[in-house]
């Protein structure tokens, strides 16, 4: 299964939600890989820590060598050699950095949308879930991941700013749909950052409801205990398994996974 996390928003916790079901998939026995697409690398140090800043290998050189800018071994790039493990069992990642930003615009000029797809394609067997983060923006690497996936997660912020980005969001989805990926489809919008006790919060979330909008049924509450986890990088249920944010997160992935 390959899911994208992805909000044109910032903020809005793609990389934490992408990281902490990720573990949570590894812990269960599955191979499984994350793809940082962003250039700010939030889920590569969220997983790696300081060893995100020296990796060997990175998305970049992936991308750089489907433009011809690097040499490697045999004739063509595989994905998988670019991958670096995590300090996680089963847990693997395709690191991220800045040097992504220089390349956009070639990519974009020659056309590369469909490399990322093609590569997954080829390692298929490899990975039993992948799970891509995304820049807050609906450029190259977002259109690229949003091409290469089957689902499509939605993290939403409760705020009113949030509210009125999604529909735009899924108009945007709903375009590569229709032009370049057909398999895709909108798995559910996550709420994030969800305070129980808050009128706000709750009317926001009641009225996406009310519009047949593909909420989930399990939300994240707001916890200070997310940033203890980037500070330490390590996911929820490895730095506090039985934390009630740990407990949602488990739920949201039984929830996706078809588990009761």
């Amino acid at each position: 299964m390959r899911r994208v996390i992805f909000n044109q928003k910032g903020g809005v916790g793609k990389s934490t939600i992408t990281c902490n079901l990720a573990a949570i998939s590894a812990s269960h026995g599955l191979r499984t890989l994350v793809i940082d697409l962003d250039p700010q690398g939030n889920s590569s140090h969220y997983l790696m820590g300081q060893a995100a800043d020296t990796c060997k290998h990175t998305m970049a050189d992936f991308f750089a060598s489907t433009l011809g800018l690097m040499r490697l071994t045999g004739r063509t790039a595989s994905l998988a050699q670019f991958v670096s493990p995590t300090p996680f069992e089963n847990l693997s990642i395709l690191p991220a950095n800045r040097e992504l930003e220089n390349l956009q615009t070639k990519l974009e000029s020659r056309y590369k949308i469909y490399k990322l797809r093609d590569a997954l394609d080829a390692i298929a067997g490899d990975y039993d879930c992948i799970y891509m983060d995304t820049p807050p923006a609906l450029n190259f690497f977002t259109r690229s991941a949003l091409i290469a996936s089957e689902r499509c997660l939605i993290p939403f912020d409760c705020d009113d700013f949030s509210r009125r980005a999604l529909y735009e969001l899924l108009d945007n989805v709903r375009e590569i749909q229709e032009d370049h990926n057909d398999r895709l489809q909108v798995e559910g919008i996550i709420v994030n950052h969800f305070q129980s006790g808050a009128n706000l919060p709750r009317a926001l979330v009641d009225e996406l409801i009310s519009e047949n909008l593909p909420v989930l049924a399990t939300y994240l509450s707001a916890s200070v205990k997310i940033r203890e986890s980037h500070q330490h990088a390590r996911p929820m249920i490895h730095l506090a398994p039985n934390h009630k944010l740990t407990a949602e997160y488990q739920a949201l992935y039984r929830l996706l996974n078809g588990h009761a």
